[in-house]
């Protein structure tokens, strides 16, 4: 259980910096409309710090973590929820700031965020296939 503590402390520490990045950027740059800034720190808080805890509770009572799709879950799941938030970032920034890309440099954003998405949906899969083949502890059955 420590190790899911861990992960989401850091979770929650990225979603406050951000957080704090996305209020303050856009009071600094005078921007008062819709950003992507504002998704990567409720990404970051749900995705990261609440589920993260929850995942470590449905281990805490199952043998779910040796299973290999949870274990392809985790990774897979730790490897695109930060690039997902990287790539709000940077939209947001973009956003902000008013800078105009090139189309290609915007199709290439889009790109590497919709990737960044499918990565998550098929680690969440990984984790219900994972879940399915577990044996819960007491009363969870």
């Amino acid at each position: 259980m420590k190790k899911y503590i861990n992960y989401s402390f850091v979770y929650a520490i990225l979603a406050l910096i951000s957080g704090v990045f996305f209020r303050e950027y856009t009071k600094m740059n005078n921007f008062a409309g819709k950003t992507q800034l504002s998704f990567a720190h409720v990404h970051l808080f749900a995705l990261g710090t609440i589920f993260i805890i929850l995942v470590g509770l449905l281990a805490l009572f199952s043998n779910v973590e040796e299973k290999k799709t949870f274990r392809v879950f985790w990774r897979l799941y730790n490897l695109s929820l930060p690039f997902m938030c990287v790539m709000f970032v940077v939209r947001g920034v973009l956003e902000v700031s008013g800078k105009s890309l090139s189309k290609a440099a915007n199709s290439s954003i889009s790109g590497i965020a919709g990737i960044t998405h499918m990565l998550m949906a098929i680690s969440l899969v990984m984790l219900f296939f994972g879940l399915k083949k577990a044996k819960f502890k007491g009363r969870m059955e």
